[in-house]
């Protein structure tokens, strides 16, 4: 049993790091998107037709939980947000213990409890860690904007000085030569 929960939790693990998250679909790769993932679960779904209890229920949830994965995982790769790709751990995390409550149907008693208990240890780890995913990028990206600008500061600065020290040596020139080196330093120092 404690087998499962940690090859459960391997799979969510793995799914998601092989999971890709980036750029905007258009309207025609999300509309092939959603047949695929239609005609997918179909397929899933008329498999299931031939079993019978128990099996027909984990049958079920994995092909439900199949295209609510593919459905989050193709949101976040429209929106490529932080916030989306967290929503799709989740629904890796909520399709996993839904599939792991079904097995557990075919236990009784207290094996049957300490497996239900396991399910749910796996789903409140993985929605922590995608929390925590989210927060860590949301950090990461908040840090390096403010980087960003303390970067651009210091260097606007760093301009200013050395403009203000070459405009001070053209203070030992007269005339025409003032006039030039002036206009030189200003041009070297983006300060026009």
């Amino acid at each position: 049993m404690k087998l499962k929960t940690a090859s459960l939790a391997v799979a969510i693990a793995l799914g998601v790091s092989a999971s890709a998250y980036a750029g905007l679909l258009s309207k025609d790769e999300i509309k092939r998107e959603n047949d695929r993932i239609s005609a997918d679960f179909k397929v899933h779904k008329q498999a299931c037709d031939s079993r019978s209890g128990n099996a027909k229920d984990i049958c079920m949830a994995e092909a439900k939980g199949t295209e609510k994965v593919a459905k989050a995982e193709m949101d976040a790769r429209d929106k490529g947000t932080a916030k989306a790709r967290q929503e799709a751990l989740i629904a890796r995390a909520d399709a996993s213990y839904d599939v792991a409550k079904e097995r557990c149907d075919d236990f009784a008693g207290n094996t049957k409890d300490v497996c239900l208990k396991d399910a749910k240890a796996v789903l409140a780890k993985a929605t922590a860690d995608a929390k925590l995913e989210r927060k860590t990028t949301d950090a990461k990206s908040s840090a390096n904007e403010k980087i960003s600008d303390a970067q651009m500061q210091a260097n606007n600065t760093k301009r200013e000085a050395d403009y203000k020290a070459a405009r001070e040596r053209c203070d030992s020139l007269a005339g025409a030569a003032k006039d030039t080196c002036v206009n030189e330093a200003k041009s070297r120092f983006g300060m026009m």
